[in-house]
């Protein structure tokens, strides 16, 4: 698909009525050799697929927060803290989520940024989709969230992770060195950024 068409897909989208914030990404997807990728508000009704993900201890090892293995605490989690974020979307392929994508716009003197952050099922790992859907919001978060800047937290470890990132024309601004506590352990991030 071209660039053309899918700005054009992206401005004929639909706006959520509640924050003014698309329902979905694409509504014509992004076609990739391993099917159709979209992008929508992920829900608690989305609890059996982000069990999929958010219950294995290998997707999570980078994440702040641990496994869910309630299947009712992870319909919890969905309600109340990804239905009513701006922006915490699902990542579908041919329609089903495999995986999440979110964007959070600082506040205050932050206000001008948004820190981006994904996750996928362990399956679908090394096709593509996340790069693809890390496009998808920098091409919509800039827009959705009023912000100059998106910018991406990664352990330098996470070989995967930074391909996306540089796959998706995010550039590398540093290496914070102890720069967070994670799971008991000083580590150090990779800062990638890109600007409106």
């Amino acid at each position: 698909m071209s660039i053309a068409v899918l700005i054009i897909a992206l401005l004929l989208n639909s706006l959520s009525p509640s924050y003014g914030f698309p329902t979905q990404i694409n509504n014509s997807g992004e076609k990739m050799e391993n099917g159709i990728i979209t992008l929508r508000p992920l829900r608690s009704t989305d609890v059996d697929a982000f069990l999929t993900w958010g219950s294995d201890p290998e997707v999570t090892q980078s994440l702040f927060w641990d496994p869910h293995t309630d299947r009712e605490a992870a319909r919890e989690f969905l309600k109340k803290v990804a239905e009513p974020h701006p922006w915490f979307m699902a990542i579908c392929l041919d329609g089903e989520p495999v995986g999440a994508i979110t964007l959070d716009k600082g506040s205050g003197r932050a206000g001008n940024r948004a820190e981006l952050g994904y996750v996928l099922a362990k399956k679908h790992w090394g096709k593509g989709i996340v790069t693809q859907a890390t496009r998808m919001a920098l091409l919509r978060g800039f827009e959705d969230l009023g912000v100059e800047r998106i910018e991406a937290w990664v352990d330098p470890e996470n070989k995967g992770s930074i391909k996306v990132l540089e796959s998706s024309d995010m550039k590398c601004e540093g290496l914070l060195k102890k720069y967070v506590v994670h799971r008991g352990q000083t580590k150090d991030r990779l800062i990638y950024a890109k600007t409106k």
